[in-house]
């Protein structure tokens, strides 16, 4: 089956207004003078605020009307350094958020406060948005991609379409990566286990011409050898071959280039960002007969085997590209923000669904195999924000949204019942 989906919405002058009446004591949690220095306070080992932009600009956590769950980046990176899915870790650290996948790395469902989306087609939307960078990810594709060199991470649970647009009914996660800076540094972690399991999550940056222009460049490679056992001798049809440690592999490779310029005097901020994405793994791995029939019970079959008859050992690619320019000119009393992004996928995932050998099942042949193919997306984004500044009562914020959307996308199951 062959889909083509053309899909484009727009918010013109959206408002949001907010009257915030803060007693004087919050006022003093978040004071207008020390901005530039609570973003040190934000580190999970300090004691100090946390700032947060659930609301499209910079505030204290404690100030903020929305439920937010914050993780800081290099909490993650601690627990992803053996090589995990930055985005399935995500589900064991944010209490009400629930992460799967039932496709390898790719297709990742997300669910806050109970409400998500189990349909397993690619082109399906979710009521969870991904925000990075503050770049809307829409496909499900575009939200598999891995966070690295991450500074923060936000889980706002509850609608939150008021701000963030389509598609928020449940909530979003937002990632902020670390951005470019005038004074040079770099991080780097690095882990090595079983199966030759690597993870490296890298950056480095700082000034290429002193406070007006700076880089940094981002890296995340993580590799894992095939571990498990195909136990399938027969005759394929579609030229299958068991085998030793034929899957469970991934390669993941990704990097991002950032340069920041800010003249001074200007009050004008732009961050032009590119990113790249190359792919490979096993897309799916099902047992048959894994719970005892009756009960709740898991059966004893071996976690490092499977008998699969088809889809080539369930082989899985993709490659991502995009970019964005995020533009900020401080007028004094506002500030005018604009955000355009570019996003591009194409891969393809196939694998055995029905968890075991077709001639084993009763009764003839019985076949279970699924293949999804995006063959091209192309994702354009547009967002235009006027919001007042400071720390009065009454803040506002006025804007727009464009998005566009096109993909094309086959799907095919072969099954025989």
């Amino acid at each position: 089956m062959s889909r083509s989906l053309a899909a484009k919405s727009a918010l013109l002058f959206g408002t949001a207004f907010s009257a915030l009446w803060a007693t004087a004591a919050s006022a003093q949690d978040a004071p207008a003078a020390p901005a530039a220095a609570a973003a040190p306070a934000a580190d999970s080992d300090s004691l100090g605020d946390i700032v947060v932009t659930a609301q499209r600009r910079r505030e204290n956590l404690q100030s903020v009307p929305v439920s937010v769950g914050v993780l800081q980046g290099d909490d993650l990176r601690t627990y992803t350094t053996g090589g995990s899915d930055t985005l399935l870790e995500l589900a064991n650290r944010v209490p009400g958020l629930y992460v799967e996948s039932t496709t390898g790395r790719i297709f990742p469902r997300f669910y806050i406060r109970g409400l998500g989306n189990v349909d397993f087609y690619l082109g399906a939307s979710q009521p969870v948005s991904i925000i990075q960078d503050d770049v809307v990810l829409e496909h499900v594709v575009l939200k598999s991609n891995p966070v690295f060199d991450v500074k923060q991470i936000e889980v706002l649970r509850g609608p939150q379409g008021t701000l963030f647009g389509r598609n928020t009914t449940a909530g979003i996660i937002k990632f902020d990566t670390i951005r470019p800076s005038n004074d040079f540094e770099g991080r780097a972690t690095a882990s090595y286990g079983s199966y030759n399991t690597i993870s490296v999550d890298a950056g480095v940056g700082g000034p290429i011409v002193k406070d007006v222009l700076s880089f940094r460049v981002s890296a995340l490679y993580q590799h894992r050898d095939n571990w498990i056992d195909n136990t399938f001798n027969g005759v394929s049809d579609d030229g299958t071959v068991g085998g030793k440690n034929v899957l469970g592999r991934f390669d993941e490779k990704d990097v991002r280039v950032q340069l920041m310029l800010t003249p001074p005097g200007t009050g004008f901020t732009g961050i032009l960002s590119a990113h790249a994405r190359d792919y490979s793994g096993t897309a799916t791995l099902f047992h048959r007969g894994a719970i005892k029939l009756g009960s709740n019970d898991v059966s004893a079959e071996p976690r490092d085997a499977v008998g699969n008859d088809e889809a080539l050992n369930s082989p899985q690619a993709y490659k991502t590209y995009g970019a964005s320019f995020n533009a900020k000119n401080d007028f004094g009393g506002v500030t005018l923000t604009s955000i355009t992004a570019y996003e591009t996928t194409s891969g393809s995932s196939r694998g055995d669904t029905d968890g075991g050998v077709a001639a084993n099942f009763a009764g003839g042949r019985f076949y279970g195999q699924s293949r999804g193919r995006v063959v091209d997306l192309d994702q354009l984004s547009e967002e235009i924000r006027l919001a007042s500044n400071g720390n009065g009562r009454f803040k506002w914020q006025i804007g727009g949204i464009y998005f566009e959307s096109r993909d094309t996308t086959e799907f095919a199951q072969r099954a025989f019942f």
